[in-house]
């Protein structure tokens, strides 16, 4: 038998959605400032001579068409004022979120409730503003190494830092206001718009290779096949779970007794989302991109590291995946999945795994069976990131679209949708509510006229 809220998801529709007006303007509202975040991608910092910066990009597109493009949508490569994109903000609430689960003071802040969440939030404020203003003059400074500024000095340096860190900060709070006004979490779909317009010209790229002929035509069917079976694969693993069953006791109010439920603890296979391949990405790309910014300046020992450690090269590989599986154990152990706060929890519920006793035992327990899923979870994780770049390594294929960019475009589109039929769910519940009411009027009318 269907429980209620599976009968009301099954008759939701599309004229559901016209009488949820609240839903309609938060979309609109989320659409309306993405459509801001994009424009801004055009528009370009001064100082900046646009023939050269094409040649540069079109020559370092090893180090700048990666990650970091993807991640600010193609403004990099442009220099608009969102080339710094959303990453500093992402790295600094990473680093607060690990530090937060090492740091007594910070561990404390998070036990305080809303006005603990609002420091760490501002302590990850401030964080952006450090790593931005870092790689803003960074960026400042490569960009008049390579003759791409009409004007170098110190004028230009000091308005491009200002520049990108403020296109950064007004990012970062056009995600918050997606957040909390409009629909799905605003950082993550920033990233999500970014990488979708994209798409386009990568596509273009790709199959400009088959008609040229540097691609056959086998290999690009098998490239398109490849793409749909690892988007249905990440699906499948991105909603597989490990039920753990949880008892609780029976109970005595007053002067009933209320028997025990039993109810699952869900522990998703790959509970640290994302960010174990992004940070992964992030280290792994640094010295390709810190060579391409020094151009010619690049020393002996910078040479010998990209040597070893350039994309496609053997040791790249197995130090990418080894990096996410450290960051999947470590970010789900002291941030995502605290099994001390989950054993803690459970206690305080008097919930119990049948057959464990609670506190230290249960946390054992769960450590046990979280720390044997993420072997699942973290060889698919390491999979999927990097198939694509063996394919690009091998093939030299252009088509960026893989590991890492379907992660967030399948979590981010899973995310929103089920946020979406929330709202829709809520909205019918309170129109079965309002018409409970009215016919309880109705009712109360009547008995009174027949008195």
């Amino acid at each position: 038998m269907a429980s209620a809220a599976e009968q009301m998801a099954r008759n939701m529709s599309w004229g559901t959605l016209g009488k949820a007006t609240e839903l309609r303007q938060r979309i609109f509202f989320a659409l309306g400032l993405l459509i801001v975040y994009r424009i801004g991608t055009y528009i370009p910092v001064p100082g900046i001579d646009g023939q050269a910066l094409r040649e540069f990009v079109d020559q370092a597109s090893a180090g700048l068409g990666g990650i970091l493009n993807m991640f600010t949508g193609g403004a990099i490569g442009r220099m608009g004022v969102f080339a710094l994109g959303i990453m500093p903000y992402i790295s600094a609430s990473i680093i607060v979120q690990l530090l937060a689960a090492m740091v007594p003071k910070l561990q404390q802040l998070k036990k305080e409730g809303e006005q603990g969440r609002k420091k760490i939030n501002q302590y990850t404020r401030y964080g952006t503003v450090f790593l931005a203003t870092f790689q803003a003059y960074g960026l400042a400074a490569s960009l008049e190494a390579g003759d791409l500024v009409t004007d170098p000095g110190w004028f230009f340096r000091v308005s491009c830092v200002i520049t990108l860190v403020g296109g950064t900060m007004f990012l970062m709070w056009l995600g918050e206001q997606i957040t909390a006004r409009g629909i799905g979490n605003g950082i993550s779909l920033i990233i999500f718009v970014g990488i979708i317009a994209e798409i386009p010209a990568a596509l273009a790229q790709f199959f400009s290779q088959g008609r040229t002929g540097a691609l056959s035509p086998a290999v690009i069917i098998g490239v398109m096949i490849m793409v749909v079976v690892v988007i249905a694969f990440v699906v499948f693993m991105e909603r597989a779970l490990r039920k753990i069953h949880i008892q609780y006791p029976r109970r005595q109010v007053g002067m009933k007794m209320y028997d025990g439920g039993s109810s699952h603890l869900p522990v998703k296979v790959n509970p640290a989302g994302v960010i174990p391949a992004i940070f992964a990405s992030s280290l792994l790309l640094l010295p390709t991109t810190v060579s391409t910014f020094s151009g010619s300046q690049t020393g002996p020992v910078m040479s010998t590291i990209l040597a070893y450690f350039g994309p496609g090269q053997p040791l790249y590989l197995l130090f990418f995946a080894a990096m996410i599986v450290f960051f999947a154990y470590f970010y789900t152990l002291n941030v995502s999945f605290k099994v001390d706060d989950v054993a803690e929890n459970l206690k305080n519920q008097n919930g119990f795994v049948p057959g464990i006793r609670p506190g230290k035992r249960t946390e054992e327990y769960l450590e046990y069976v979280v720390t044997r899923v993420l072997v699942l979870g973290s060889a698919y994780l390491a999979a999927v990131c990097l198939l694509p770049e063996i394919l690009r390594s091998q093939l030299a294929i252009p088509f960026y679209f893989g590991g890492t960019s379907v992660l967030i475009v399948v979590s981010v589109t899973m995310d929103t949708i089920s946020q979406v039929q929330s709202h829709l769910l809520a909205h019918q519940y309170e129109g079965l509510i309002e018409k409970s009411q009215l016919r309880g009027k109705k009712r109360g009318k009547k008995g009174t006229a027949k008195r």
